[in-house]
């Protein structure tokens, strides 16, 4: 073995347990060999191959674990991303639904923002996101913010009344929770 090679082994600490275990299992046969007798090379050989099969498996093995570490990281990094995209699109949902509940049924323009609201929303299906169903479910901290508390006799206690701000999940993951009034006791 040149010294490059041996750099290369005491680099990692997987290779410095191998080594010590080849160590120990070559002290162990040689104090079961009688002491006038001649190792035999075809032993020395075969223990050699067997290390080095072994080393090769180790390594063959903690390179598959990186490539699916890096896989899994990549992905997790695209779905990060996408939904930053996403939400940054949110606000503009927001405001293409205000303007349609400000418009008048007969405002020349209401079409125009209906068919881009539409296609928003078909856009944002197509990547895996869906709103939170909120009116009339019960408050969930998880997917609702409760930004206002009514006495209401009609709903029961803890129930959404209304819905001020649609909310958004990508997948299972929470994009945005929905801002909702929530009903209390009259």
């Amino acid at each position: 073995m040149d010294s490059g090679e041996s750099r290369t082994l005491h680099k990692s600490p997987m290779n410095d347990i191998l080594k010590e275990q080849e160590q120990q299992n070559q002290q162990d046969q040689a104090d079961q060999q009688p002491a006038d007798a001649q190792p035999d090379p075809l032993d020395a050989l075969r223990r050699e191959k067997d290390a080095v099969q072994d080393r090769l498996l180790r390594t063959a093995a903690e390179f598959d674990n990186y490539r699916k570490r890096v896989d899994r990281e990549r992905r997790d990094l695209a779905d990060y991303i996408a939904a930053e995209v996403v939400g940054e699109l949110l606000p503009i949902i927001d405001n293409l639904e205000r303007a349609l509940n400000a418009a008048s049924e007969t405002d020349p323009l209401r079409k125009g923002v209906e068919l881009t609201l539409k296609q928003m929303l078909e856009v944002l299906r197509k990547r895996g996101v869906k709103p939170i169903e909120a009116l009339g479910a019960d408050f969930d901290p998880n997917f609702h913010q409760a930004v206002i508390h009514e006495a209401s006799s009609e709903h029961r206690e803890g129930e959404v009344m209304e819905e001020l701000q649609r909310g958004y999940l990508i997948g299972e993951r929470l994009l945005r929770p929905a801002m909702v009034k929530v009903a209390k006791a009259a």
